[in-house]
């Protein structure tokens, strides 16, 4: 039986700003781009979220939903110093860490002898720690596996802990909406209620041949998580599958030369980035990514292990003649594979995948 802790620090970035300036607390507060170039919220604080607004909306859209929101750029170093610091306390007790992002991570604790081997007092622990050291509130849930321990972090926040026990798990899920379960969005969500389901107690009394009929593979996932069932284990070692830059364009790009003309400068962006990761041998596929003023959006990809401008220049080409509608958003990236692993052996091929989505 493992002890997994799941750790999320309470509206990150908006609480290092509201920490840094305490002038800042008690009003609507977010960090993200400014409404004029198409920025979007990439956090705000909880006087804000009484206003509707929450993280990937647009900023022009959150000024409409509160005009006093105050809305301040990233401060990107800051983050990440903030982050070591919350990182170092969890590694005191356990090696078993795998970061989500700057402000997330699961820990296992089923192995240490600190606080009498409770996760409870762990996290407890952990918590009062980092509100005295980096001056920002965490909140933590606790629980058998990673799916709960995830759910239970959200139960109590801001500032909050909550532990699901092994001998609750059971009750805990079943009263779940299966929204909460991962991969289940809006649109699982709705064929999930258009068939009668609501609840995980609701989707337990689907056999596993009917959820793999309508889900296919995803299917036995549900089966599973519907039933608390979690098997994953907390890997302190994950690698990173891609990078990649975007830029949302203050005005739509209308034709593909305007487009061509950005390319030089995002590849130049994308590789300090691939750099700065030591991934430039990992590199398997290369990628162009476009969203059009429908906000539909393509993918063009191609085998490839260098960033070889000519090939993103036709991967750009096969995207754009996708949609005949302006630029909104363009992205450029390459997917990598394992440390070890062999990179492909075949020349570059545009156009390998089409991922249109609206």
């Amino acid at each position: 039986m493992r002890k997994i802790i799941h750790c999320d620090c309470d509206c990150f970035y908006a609480s290092i700003e509201m920490r840094d300036d305490p002038s800042l607390r008690g009003r609507p507060l977010a960090v993200g781009g400014r409404p004029e170039t198409r920025g979007v919220v990439a956090t705000c604080n909880y006087e804000a979220r009484k206003y509707g607004i929450h993280s990937a909306m647009s900023s022009a859209r959150a000024l409409r939903l509160c005009p006093d929101l105050l809305i301040l750029p990233p401060a990107m170093e800051k983050y990440r110093a903030a982050s070591a610091q919350i990182m170092a306390i969890y590694r005191d007790y356990t090696a078993l860490v795998e970061p989500l992002s700057l402000d997330e991570a699961y820990l296992d604790v089923t192995g240490t002898d600190k606080l009498r081997g409770s996760a409870t007092l762990i996290a407890e622990e952990i918590r009062r720690r980092v509100k005295e050291t980096v001056g920002i509130t965490v909140s933590a849930g606790v629980a058998p596996n990673k799916f709960v321990a995830k759910i239970a972090s959200d139960w109590n926040k801001p500032d909050g802990l909550f532990v699901v026990p092994p001998q609750d798990v059971d009750a805990f899920v079943a009263a779940l909406p299966v929204s909460k379960l991962h991969g289940v969005g809006k649109v699982t969500g709705a064929r999930l209620k258009a068939l009668g389901v609501e609840t995980c107690a609701d989707l337990r009394t689907w056999e596993l041949e009917k959820l793999r009929e309508h889900f296919g593979s995803f299917g036995e996932r549900l089966y599973d998580l519907c039933r608390g069932i979690d098997n994953r284990e907390v890997s302190p070692t994950r690698e990173r599958k891609s990078v990649s830059v975007e830029q949302t364009f203050a005005t739509d790009l209308t034709s593909l030369d305007a487009c061509q003309a950005l390319l030089r400068g995002m590849l130049d962006q994308l590789d300090a980035r691939v750099r700065r990761a030591d991934a430039q041998h990992r590199i398997q596929k290369v990628f162009v990514k476009l969203r059009f003023s429908d906000f539909s959006r393509t993918t063009a990809e191609g085998l490839g292990t260098s960033l070889d401008e000519e090939q993103y220049r036709i991967l750009l080409a096969t995207a754009f003649h996708r949609n005949p509608r302006p630029v909104r958003l363009m992205g450029v990236g390459v997917r990598l594979g394992a440390p070890d692993g062999q990179l492909a052996l075949f020349g570059a091929q545009p156009s390998v995948s089409d991922s249109d989505t609206v």
